[in-house]
């Protein structure tokens, strides 16, 4: 069995990764090109295509780790089997990070070894319903109606814009102020300069991504934004949500207007995984998600 060569990402790889995620009905967040490209750096992020199957490794603090492999579902088995046989290669231990569920029972099922696969929760995606974003109607989301209303009275004049190329030099400052804030609460996080990073270089060239964004402008600056893409048939997701924190109901004003005004038609908004964050998690949590996106680690035993 020929041994697959991987790749280092690049932005002429998009159609490519577009094809493969496009052709299955896939529900991780991680499962497009701009979520890869954006942090193809800090996890080394390689590719591979052979006989109609995508093949991705990534590392982590010199952990090689594969993703599942994309195709056709006959395929996957032998796909299973190349990449068993690049970490023998290796002389890396075969280990694959955040698989969705359908391909967690292509391992269970696999006749060639067995795999010890485990439930990943700080990297279970948050899908919420379109709609209640839009409405926030209900008693569980009022104290988020709530917030979003108390915005609205305090700042009548705010205005919601589509992100253009016009205004992105504006959410550049925003992104700096946000930037400013956090790494003085959390001096020690690497994800955050990661995060600036790679968000600046997404509004480097933001019409090649064919994302949609939008953000809130308020007395001449923008003082929320956000940007996301469509992730299957179904499902939207949200790469990127920034607001200012000392200006209340900013957070839950940008989140709802943009679902509102550029994702009605959609059912789900996927927004992503909390990453083991606490506050993350009591915020997603805060939103109610109408289902979890479950993800898997799988190591072989034998």
């Amino acid at each position: 069995m020929s041994v697959i060569e991987f790749h280092d990402l690049t932005k002429a790889d998009k159609p490519l990764l577009d094809r493969y995620f496009q052709s299955r009905y896939y529900e991780n967040s991680h499962f497009t090109f701009t979520n890869l490209y954006m942090w193809r750096e800090p996890y080394q992020v390689k590719w591979c295509e052979e006989d109609g199957v995508l093949y991705m490794t990534c590392q982590w603090e010199g952990q090689l780790m594969a993703l599942q492999p994309y195709g056709p579902e006959e395929k996957m088995a032998e796909a299973t089997e190349k990449f068993l046989a690049y970490f023998a290669q290796q002389g890396q231990p075969f280990v694959m990070t955040g698989i969705e569920k359908s391909y967690a029972q292509v391992l269970e099922n696999f006749a060639g070894a067995s795999f010890a696969i485990e439930a990943d929760r700080d990297n279970f995606d948050y899908v919420y319903l379109a709609e209640k974003l839009i409405t926030l109607s209900g008693r569980k989301l009022h104290s988020k109606k709530n917030h979003l209303n108390a915005f609205h009275k305090l700042y009548p004049q705010a205005e919601y814009l589509p992100i253009t190329e016009e205004i992105l030099p504006a959410c550049l400052e925003e992104l700096q102020r946000w930037y400013d804030i956090r790494i003085q609460d959390e001096p020690d996080d690497p994800f955050i300069g990661w995060e600036s990073r790679a968000i600046r270089e997404v509004f480097a060239d933001y019409a090649f991504f064919g994302l949609k964004g939008g953000a809130i402008r308020l007395d001449g600056r923008i003082i929320a934004f956000t940007f996301g893409e469509q992730l299957n048939t179904d499902s939207v997701v949200v790469h990127v949500e920034k607001a200012d924190p000392n200006i209340r109901g900013a957070y839950p004003a940008i989140n709802q207007a943009y679902v509102a005004n550029c994702w009605q038609g959609m059912t789900y908004i996927n927004r992503e995984e909390d990453m083991g964050h606490e506050g993350l998690r009591k915020a997603k949590e805060s939103y109610k998600p109408v289902k979890m996106i479950e993800k898997f680690n799988a190591k072989r035993l034998s």
